[in-house]
């Protein structure tokens, strides 16, 4: 699996010339095509799976699953700016519209607030209506299309698969149900996938950077014989340069050849420096993405794992590129220039945007628990108010870690979510004659598109197999690294949104839901993505072969669109005969 398996070489205008363009193009490839279709073609991917999630949106006219807590929560943050108790015969009330519901005393609940932050907006636009409560989640997993689509442009450089992965989400069923039922759960999806293309963006750009900066040493000036054509250890295909030296063998590695090469001066600190690679501040964009992980994890803590990933991933991409550019030292200009960043980028922001996502809570009197401190004798102005929230979160996380409903029908073994082993009802209703037949049905199953996730299993094992080989090999040889950053990428991020929820359900026995998956889903999408720009070949292939494999991607998406028009009645409540209900249930755990 080639870095950049879709794009043809650069020519032309796109190309820079000399030493430093080779190395440019080499680390950072411009994106070969129309800039106009970059963007058009996402946004028209993006339009198709907006339509999908918007059509008949305040359909089923009900209070689907979890929307009897989340509706009256976002209704009480918009009026109150806090969660409020509401009254005990709320679903019927909501479906009428009425808004005197709200109790005056805080309510305690299991999840941060700006997700229904974000869900007042729609209740704000169009009033206590369906739509008006699903309108948010619609547009922010309708935006995730878009993303999705031009992330994996910038993955693949080809504007052909970024619409690929972008049009696998639109008709994704999973995301398609969380699109249209108001919880939270898109919100942490919409919000990690915003972070991962900020991170992928700024590894363009600094890589373009060191690339820039590799060519401005003076070789007259500066010279150290220790520096050789080093290789891209983050899969981008440079000539190798072997392990990197911990600074007391490199002045080792110094002594010994200045005592050959007398004219040669011992490495001062600042060559060091220089070989370690220039400061590259404090990067705005990971500065972006600190902020998107604390939404996430403001809208829901499972958001909190994606920190820690990408935290890792982040090094993991310096290393590779100081590598890529020829800084020997790349591990000490890591240290010295980023990873002092790290708790920035991914602790004190994060966690100043959740603990912002609270302000109406501390402005509050009466949200649950706001006056904990001083009912327990700490009557301190602002240090209460810490204690208090500290008190609030600390039983938010052993409800979330205990959570434990052995009577719970849907709940299912996390081990299973990739194969659709269980996934889970958010409606269901059975009527007579509505439907032309004798009994009719209809539901909302928070399922995934078969043909997406069953190939997703495939294609994460493909890439778990091709990354691991290549590493091996690499190791095994000492050869230029050959292993491919975007297959190791994806599979961090499924295993950031996936193993932790194994762990807790083995350990814990905590009950779980498919549908907590959909947090991983858009790498899903681009690891298919991925296998599919392999089967359709590299730009250099011939004609033939490029068109046999454009045949059986295309005959794969088009299965991916039939097997979602298939299933879509049951994702949307549409009214339909019994029997073909039944049809739709392929395994009895479906039901």
């Amino acid at each position: 699996m080639k870095a950049y398996e879709a794009a043809p070489p650069v020519t032309g205008a796109g190309a820079t010339a000399g030493p430093v363009g080779r190395l440019r193009d080499k680390m950072a490839p411009p994106i070969p095509g129309s800039a106009f279709w970059g963007w058009a073609g996402p946004i028209l991917v993006t339009l198709f799976g907006a339509f999908l999630r918007f059509n008949r949106l305040s359909l089923p006219h009900a209070v689907v699953f979890d929307e009897t807590y989340y509706v009256p929560d976002t209704l009480s943050i918009l009026k109150h700016g806090v969660e409020l108790n509401h009254v005990s015969n709320v679903n019927p009330l909501l479906l009428k519209g009425d808004t005197h519901i709200l109790l005056r005393t805080g309510e305690i609940v299991a999840h941060p607030p700006l997700g229904k932050y974000a869900m007042a907006i729609g209740q704000w636009l169009f009033g206590l209506t369906p739509f008006g409560w699903r309108f948010s989640v619609a547009l922010f997993g309708s935006l995730a299309i878009l993303m999705v689509a031009r992330i994996a442009r910038r993955m693949t450089r080809s504007t052909l698969l970024g619409c690929v992965a972008g049009l696998l989400l639109a008709l994704d069923g999973l995301e398609l149900v969380l699109s249209r039922t108001a919880i939270l759960d898109i919100f942490v999806m919409f919000w990690v996938l915003a972070a991962f293309g900020l991170l992928v963006l700024d590894r363009d750009k600094t890589r373009a950077r060191l690339a820039d900066a590799a060519d401005q040493l003076d070789p007259e000036s500066f010279h150290d014989p220790r520096v050789v054509e080093v290789g891209d250890a983050d899969g981008g295909g440079a000539p190798d340069a072997g392990p990197a030296a911990e600074p007391d063998e490199a002045e080792r590695a110094s002594a010994e050849l200045s005592a050959v090469f007398p004219a040669m001066p011992r490495l001062s600190a600042e060559d060091k420096d220089r070989l370690g690679g220039p400061k590259l501040g404090i990067r705005w964009l990971r500065v972006a993405a600190g902020v998107c992980l604390g939404a996430a994890c403001a809208s829901k803590w499972n958001g909190i794992w994606f920190l820690f990933a990408f935290g890792c991933l982040a090094i993991a991409w310096d290393l590779g590129a100081r590598h890529a550019a020829g800084f020997k030292d790349r591990v000490y200009g890591v240290f010295r220039s980023d990873a002092r960043w790290l708790p920035l980028w991914f602790g004190v922001i994060p966690a100043a945007v959740y603990t912002l996502s609270w302000t109406g809570w501390f402005v509050s009197s009466n949200g649950y628990d706001r006056n904990w401190a001083a009912a327990n004798g700490n009557h301190t102005p602002i240090w209460g108010s810490i204690d208090s929230w500290y008190q609030y979160n600390k039983w938010m996380l052993g409800f979330g870690l205990g959570l434990d409903a052995p009577k719970q029908p849907y709940k299912s073994n996390p081990i299973g979510w990739l194969v659709l082993q269980r996934p889970i009802s958010f409606y269901w209703s059975a009527s007579s004659h509505s439907c032309g037949s004798k009994s009719c049905a209809s539901e909302v199953l928070a399922i995934g598109t078969p043909a997406i996730w069953w190939g997703a299993s495939l294609a994460l094992l493909f890439c778990l197999g091709w990354w691991l080989w290549r590493l091996i090999g690499d190791m095994a040889l000492s050869r230029p690294a050959q292993r491919d950053w975007r297959a190791g990428a994806v599979l961090l991020c499924v295993a950031a949104g996936w193993l932790p929820w194994i762990w807790f359900y083995l350990h814990d026995h905590r009950t779980e839901f498919f549908y907590y998956a959909v947090a991983f889903d858009p790498f899903l999408c681009i690891a298919i993505t991925l296998c599919l720009g392999l089967i359709i070949g590299p730009a250099a292939a011939s004609s033939t072969r490029r068109a046999v494999g454009a045949v059986v991607a295309g005959g794969y998406l088009l299965l991916v669109l039939l097997n979602l028009a298939y299933i879509y009645p049951i994702l949307t409540a549409e009214i339909i005969p019994y029997s073909d209900w039944l049809s739709r249930m392929w395994f009895h755990s479906w039901i």
